[in-house]
């Protein structure tokens, strides 16, 4: 099978068209002037991305296809129900990948650039990293062509996924459909994902599927409006400055380790871990969040 990298490249017109009818809107609602250069900073950040990817994804189908000579089965890619098979496989691979990604601050160094977006539009869905694939977050998947899938199923299915969840970031679509909602991420479970409010982090990590997170808890249904961004958001527009904010936030904290596993803590325990108590975990905040509940 022969692999097909024009998926996510022909849909780039599409969310460039979404994202200029979205901006003229708000130009009509007059709300454009509050984030027109974080429209400019997020197509910058995303053409970035696109670009480090185009480099970066040869490692990822090496290693795959160096897995792949030691697959446990081989599964056909000429017949339908391998296809339906790789949707859900890839789905689950996401779902962890993503949930990591805030648990884990060595993979949220890369994952926050997404979350530093407080503006809830399209062009936010393009305010991706430049040091996800460099991190090795492609490793996520080495599971897939072990057990026998071609890894041009794998990569063609993650384009695929990425074009789905273009979609997602929106404020101008509500609720759909009950069934939809049950099965399938929305944007309306995906806004709850951005929120920064205390009681909405790390939730709703699904990529096309919400499923994973209602088996495994943390699955949270969007309720209320919520603000978005990150719990210190930034003030900066800079595209480098989003890029690498975090990962200099990390050498900061490195400042005040006062022992070896603080370094390792750091970077590898989840975010806003102190050995200070001068920041906390989402999980610490939610603790905190609860009990001083009625």
């Amino acid at each position: 099978m022969q692999i097909n990298y024009t998926i996510l490249y022909h849909a780039i017109p599409a969310f460039l068209v979404l994202i200029i009818l979205e901006v003229i809107d708000s130009i009509k609602e007059h709300r454009f002037k509050n984030y027109k250069n974080n429209v400019l900073s997020n197509i910058c950040l995303g053409t970035g991305a696109f670009g480090i990817s185009f480099i970066v994804r040869g490692l990822a189908l090496t290693i795959y296809s160096w897995v792949y000579q030691f697959r446990l089965f081989t599964i056909p890619a000429s017949v339908w129900w391998t296809w339906v098979i790789c949707f859900f496989a890839d789905d689950f691979a996401y779902y962890w990948f993503h949930r990591c990604s805030h648990e884990i601050r060595f993979f949220w160094a890369s994952h926050a650039v997404h979350h530093s977006a407080e503006n809830y539009t399209f062009s936010a869905a393009l305010r991706l990293p430049w040091t996800s694939n460099i991190t090795g977050t492609f490793l996520f998947w080495v599971w897939m062509p072990l057990l026998g899938f071609e890894p041009a199923m794998i990569i063609t299915m993650k384009s695929v996924s990425t074009v789905y969840q273009f979609w997602l970031h929106t404020e101008k679509i509500k609720k759909l459909p009950t069934w939809f909602e049950a099965f399938f991420n929305t944007p309306s479970h995906h806004r709850i994902h951005h929120s920064s409010e205390v009681e909405f982090l790390d939730k709703n990590h699904g990529g096309n599927l919400i499923i994973w997170d209602k088996m495994f808890g943390t699955f949270q249904p969007e309720t209320r409006k919520t603000t978005y961004g990150l719990n210190k958001n930034l003030s900066s527009t800079n595209p480098l400055t989003i890029a690498f904010h975090e990962w200099n936030n990390i050498i900061e904290d490195f400042k005040k380790a006062k022992q070896r596993s603080d370094y390792i803590n750091y970077v590898f325990n989840a975010p806003g871990w102190s050995n200070d108590g001068s920041s906390k975990t989402a999980k610490q905040l939610q603790h905190e969040f609860h009990i001083k509940l009625p």
